[in-house]
C-alpha cells in the first residue's frame, strides 16, 4: 500500500496526513538510533502467560527533558483498533517538542472500553512505578485522548486510576479530550481541554457541550474549542482550521 493511502485503514478518522504520519515514525527510529528505548511492556510476563490478550500492550515513549512532567495519549478507534499514527504518535511528537515526556498506549482492541480502560490505569501505574528509570516526573502529569480514547482519559479524570485495577495515585492536573460523546463525570473533575469539529456527526458538538457545561457548573476550569468545516477524527489538525490546537492544549496544561 502507497503511503499516502494510510488513510484508508483508519475508518474512524479524516484529515490523515502521511507526512505527518512519517515524521513522527521517524521521530522513533532516531531515537532507536540513538540508543533509546521506544517501546515498554506494562505488563509482566506472568500476566501476559495468565492473560494471552494483553500480550501486545504498551507504552511508547517520546521523552523529552529528564524529569519533566508527562503526558499519556489514548488514541482513538472505536475501540476496534488504535489509531496511534494519527492521534497518537504526532500528539506525542509535538508534546516531547515542548520538553516534556508523553508516551503513546497500545492498548486491547476488540474488548471494549472497560478493558481499555484497564489498560491506560495499568500504562499509568506503571510509569510512576518506574518513573526514576524512565526519567519522568509524576508531579501535574496530564491524560490525553481522542474519540474512544477520550473517554477512557475522561474516565480516569472522573474516578482515578484505581477505580480501574491501577494503584491509589493522584488525579491527572488536566485532561485533554479531542471529539467524543462521553458524558459520564464526577463532581471532583480535573481541568479540561476540549476540541471538537463542528461538522462532527460521530460525537455532535451538542454531546460535548452537554458535558462542558455539568463540569462548569461544578467549577471545573474548561477550556472549549469548537472548529468549523470539521468532521470526526481530525487529529492533529494539520492544514485546517484546528491547526494548532496541540499547542493550545499543551499551554492549557502548561497552566494547571
Amino acid at each position: 500500500m502507497p503511503l499516502a493511502e494510510i488513510g484508508s485503514l483508519l475508518p474512524y478518522h479524516t484529515q490523515v496526513r502521511p507526512e505527518t504520519v512519517v515524521g513522527s515514525l521517524n521521530r522513533m527510529i532516531d531515537d532507536v538510533g540513538k540508543g533509546r528505548t521506544v517501546f515498554y511492556d506494562i505488563y509482566t510476563e506472568a500476566q501476559k502467560r495468565a492473560d494471552p490478550t494483553k500480550e501486545h500492550t504498551g507504552l511508547f515513549f517520546f521523552s523529552g527533558r529528564p524529569g519533566a512532567p508527562f503526558a499519556v495519549i489514548s488514541p482513538g478507534g472505536g475501540f476496534s483498533y488504535v489509531g496511534s499514527v494519527h492521534e497518537g504518535f504526532p500528539y506525542a511528537a509535538e508534546i516531547s517538542r515542548k520538553g516534556y515526556n508523553a508516551f503513546v498506549l497500545k492498548y486491547r482492541a476488540g474488548q471494549g472500553g472497560a478493558i481499555a480502560t484497564q489498560d491506560l490505569a495499568a500504562a499509568i501505574t506503571y510509569i510512576f512505578e518506574n518513573a526514576e528509570a524512565l526519567g519522568v516526573g509524576t508531579q501535574g502529569y496530564s491524560l490525553w485522548g481522542s474519540s474512544a480514547g477520550a473517554r477512557m482519559a475522561a474516565s480516569i479524570g472522573s474516578h482515578g486510576v484505581a477505580r480501574f485495577g491501577g494503584k491509589d495515585l493522584p488525579k491527572p492536573s488536566a485532561v485533554v479530550m479531542a471529539y467524543t460523546a462521553h458524558s459520564d463525570h464526577s463532581a471532583d473533575e480535573p481541568p479540561t481541554f476540549v476540541a471538537v469539529g463542528e461538522q462532527d456527526g460521530i460525537a455532535p458538538h451538542s454531546a460535548m457541550e452537554r458535558r462542558i457545561a455539568a463540569l462548569r457548573k461544578s467549577g471545573t476550569e474548561v477550556e472549549y474549542r469548537k472548529y468549523p468545516n470539521l468532521g470526526h477524527g481530525f487529529g492533529p489538525g494539520t492544514g485546517t482550521s484546528a491547526e494548532g490546537w496541540l499547542v493550545d492544549a499543551i499551554r492549557f496544561w502548561e497552566r494547571q
